[in-house]
């Protein structure tokens, strides 16, 4: 916030007076607020406060027990040219009363905000107009890909008519080369130069005036005082000297540097929009119109169109419009472009669809579940678009530097010239290695460094099924020491069956249908596996009353007046019982692995009434995972809530000497911490059991077909249940962060050594030029080596 200013605060989470006198009492102990006034009513606070920061009013709020909620914008911005624009337009937003906070992309041109309370559109537009630049609300803006493709059409026009008017300019420098003496009429000279400095250039004047207005500086400051300088020189020679006697003009200096730059700013845009094509081909995916089916007549409608509920027919080789169940007919799915599964998925009535996904050989009937923005497919790309504006930590440092990057620069160009006029060389010589210095300075690279790698790197990741949250999960996960796996349906296929009963009266069918009433209505994976087991018997669990889940436990409920209860052997220490005959049983299945639940009844009298064993397989790329992490040096842990037998035969069977057993739901995320004590550590989890230890651990990796609670808590999310994927993630964020390490050194060692090269006069304007100008395409090209990579699957599994 600025000096004395007012600000409305939304606040939730307020239920009566009190909680409002509590929030006044908290905000007015902040540094800086003259008053806070709360509305009950309307759930906002009004602050006046002089330079207080937003961050210390919103954690006096959450300190009180509350919260300030906000919601997120994006804004596409024009006219950014290198890192220094960046921090302009974040600066210039981040001053709008109500901005909690602000990312912007210079590879994706777009300004991700956070927004506290009705911030008004017109301020932020009015705040990047002040900077200098354009912006448009995203979903007001063209078409991301239609903006992209016009402009790139214009500079490549452009471009080509720059480098057509100072190619023959550069004809006197190549005669020279080859021993020739020949120089262009004078006025030739002016007529190609001029038009090139002036109306192709047009936007580097355009752009710097913007800039010094907004009291800083950027790239095109640099080239337009540059060339211009270059430019002024040789009118003012020409001017002066005598038509008999012209000296060597600097006309081609000046033409040639303009249109090299704008070569390199168009390869530059062809090289950031080859970074965003992975979010391009998820968009793709979407089709715009289907075939709903009512009272067995299709008609053809537009997506928009459909709502929950309603039926839907696919075609074969047709893309699914919308996340549904089948409901009739036999097909197979392709969904490599979702999930990255290489083979077709086979679906039938009951089997889910994915919006995007293309239909096989046979025609489907399917109930929409989900559309529009709350489609996997949907969220998938806001799942990478997050990623993709996201900050990456070590971008904090590039920030750091741009900010002061084009001053300094213009003070070496000053000292340069001071120095070289006091050393007694002329001013042509001074001018010309000053203007060498301007050149040659380049923060586009600097700018470009970080973002293009973490575009290519997620967009890479997520065409294989990798997707990957947000910049910082990808920046520690490549210093992962230890992965932590849940078991059930991490490591194991999810799908427990019953594999053993043992009733203590020895009626296993009764114990059967007691427990299966206990389960009905259970998401749970031993649930299914219980229902599962009645049905193949061809028993009907009755319905039972007062169900009640024992966290940790199991469940209880009450049937014909008991109450019975199923789940572990925790049940069985809760009520003192003892497992009796059933102990050495119980103990020879745990041996073998098997996941124990015993049937207890509660009242009238407490007894256990029998026991289950379930048996779960291992996933098929388990193991190889489990050694592929080993071959990184990357210890693997299992922790599980299962009995100690189950998870140590699990343990041994891959290969993990660390083995947890028996851990409650809230003791899993305890575990982890206890493990981030030594080792940076990645959480492997699916349930929502799994999520507070996903959010506890350094990288929360999320399996597919998990609950949408713990993608919520994960970095990482896997499309696919292959726990082989694991490594794949940790692999692609090894190689997103070397190749950002890569791009920043070598932009900072370009500028180091280029910026001295010129001010000793070891370069002349045009040579500087085209080196700043493919600086920035060698950064983003760079980047662009990460969309070949692709996880080595084969490799894991041998």
């Amino acid at each position: 916030m600025t000096a004395s200013t007012s600000l409305d605060l939304p606040i939730s989470g307020m239920t009566c007076a009190s909680c409002a006198g509590r929030v006044e009492r908290a905000l007015a102990k902040v540094p800086g607020v003259r008053s806070a006034s709360v509305n009950l009513a309307r759930e906002q606070a009004r602050i006046e406060a002089e330079a207080t920061p937003l961050a210390s009013l919103i954690a006096a709020v959450q300190g009180a027990g509350y919260a300030v909620p906000s919601h997120s914008l994006e804004l596409a911005i024009d006219g950014m040219t290198c890192a220094s624009c960046v921090g302009r337009v974040e600066r210039a937003l981040a001053k709008v009363p109500g901005v909690g906070a602000v990312t912007v992309n210079l590879a994706s041109e777009r300004a991700h905000l956070q927004l506290l309370g009705a911030v008004p559109t017109a301020a932020l537009l009015q705040a990047v107009t002040g900077a200098g630049y354009q912006a448009q609300v995203l979903d007001e803006a063209i078409p991301p890909q239609d903006a992209a493709e016009q402009r790139l059409r214009r500079e490549r026009w452009t471009v080509m008519l720059a480098l057509l008017l100072a190619a023959p300019l550069m004809l006197p420098m190549l005669a020279d080369w080859f021993g020739g003496h020949w120089m262009l009429p004078t006025w030739v000279q002016f007529a190609l130069a001029t038009p090139v400095q002036f109306v192709l250039g047009a936007r580097f004047y355009t752009s710097a005036y913007k800039a010094v207005r907004a009291g800083t500086g950027n790239m095109d400051l640099l080239v337009a005082l540059g060339t211009s300088a270059a430019y002024g020189m040789s009118l003012y020679l020409w001017w002066r000297a005598p038509a008999a006697a012209m000296p060597h003009l600097y006309f081609e200096a000046a033409a040639v540097v303009i249109a090299l730059v704008l070569l390199g700013k168009y390869l530059e845009s062809r090289a950031k929009r080859q970074t965003a094509s992975a979010i391009r081909a998820l968009e793709a995916l979407r089709p715009e119109r289907a075939w709903r089916v009512r009272d067995g007549v299709e008609e053809e409608v537009a997506i928009a169109a459909l709502q929950l509920g309603d039926w839907v027919a696919v075609k074969p080789g047709e893309r699914f419009p919308i996340d549904g169940e089948v409901l009739e007919g036999q097909s197979h799915a392709d969904e490599a472009l979702i999930s990255g599964e290489s083979l077709p998925v086979a679906k039938q009535p009951g089997a889910q669809v994915t919006a995007g996904a293309i239909n096989g050989e046979g025609r489907l009937l399917v109930r929409t579940t989900a559309l529009g923005g709350e489609t996997v497919l949907a969220r998938i790309i806001r799942l990478v678009e997050d990623a993709q504006a996201a900050k990456a930590p070590i971008q904090k440092l590039v920030d750091r530097v741009s900010a002061v990057f084009v001053p300094v620069v213009i003070a070496i160009a000053l000292l340069t010239l001071c120095a070289w006029l006091l050393l007694g060389a002329g001013l042509e010589t001074a001018l010309l290695n000053a203007v060498a210095v301007l050149v040659i300075a380049c923060p586009c690279a600097l700018g470009l460094a970080t973002p293009t790698a973490i575009m290519a790197g997620t967009g890479a990741a997520a065409k294989h099924g990798i997707l990957i949250k947000d910049a910082e999960a990808l920046e520690i996960a490549h210093r992962v020491g230890v992965v932590a796996f849940d078991k059930t349906g991490t490591l194991t296929s999810g799908s427990p069956r019953v594999v053993h009963l043992a009733a203590a009266q020895g009626d296993e069918r009764e114990l059967l249908r007691l427990a299966g009433a206990l389960q009905r209505g259970s998401e749970h994976p031993l649930a299914k596996a219980v229902l599962d087991a009645c049905h193949e018997r061809e028993l009907t669990p009755p319905a039972v009353t007062d169900s009640q889940a024992l966290p940790g436990r199991g469940i209880a409920g009450s049937l014909d007046g008991r109450r019975l209860a199923l789940g572990n052997r925790r049940l069985l220490e809760d009520h003192g019982l003892h497992a009796g005959a059933l102990a050495a049983q119980a103990s020879a299945w745990e041996a073998e692995g098997r996941t124990l639940s015993w049937l207890l009844e509660q009242s009238p009298q407490a007894r256990v009434l029998g026991l289950l064993a379930f048996g779960d397989s291992l996933k098929p790329g388990a193991a190889a995972a489990i050694a592929a992490l080993d071959a990184r040096n990357i210890h693997s842990h299992l922790i599980s809530g299962d009995n100690r037998g189950s998870a140590a035969a699990v343990g041994q069977a891959l290969g993990i000497r660390n083995v947890h057993a028996e851990v409650l739901p809230a003791d899993k995320a305890a575990s982890v911490v206890a493990l981030k004590q030594h080792a940076v550590v990645a959480m492997v989890g699916d349930g929502i059991n799994d999520a507070p230890a996903l959010a506890a651990a350094d990288v929360g990796i999320a399996m597919g077909g998990g609950t949408d609670v713990a993608m919520q808590a994960a970095g990482i999310t896997l499309m696919r249940g292959d726990p082989r994927l694991v490594p794949a993630a940790l692999e692609i964020s090894r190689r997103t962060y070397a190749k950002i390490q890569q791009n920043l050194f070598w932009a900072f060692v370009y500028n180091l050594i280029g910026l001295p090269l010129a001010a000793f006069g070891l370069l002349n304007p045009m040579l500087a030029g085209a080196a700043m100008a493919f600086s920035s395409v060698c950064v983003v090209s760079n980047a662009l080596l990460l969309k070949r990579w692709k996880p080595q699957l084969e490799e894991i599994a041998q």
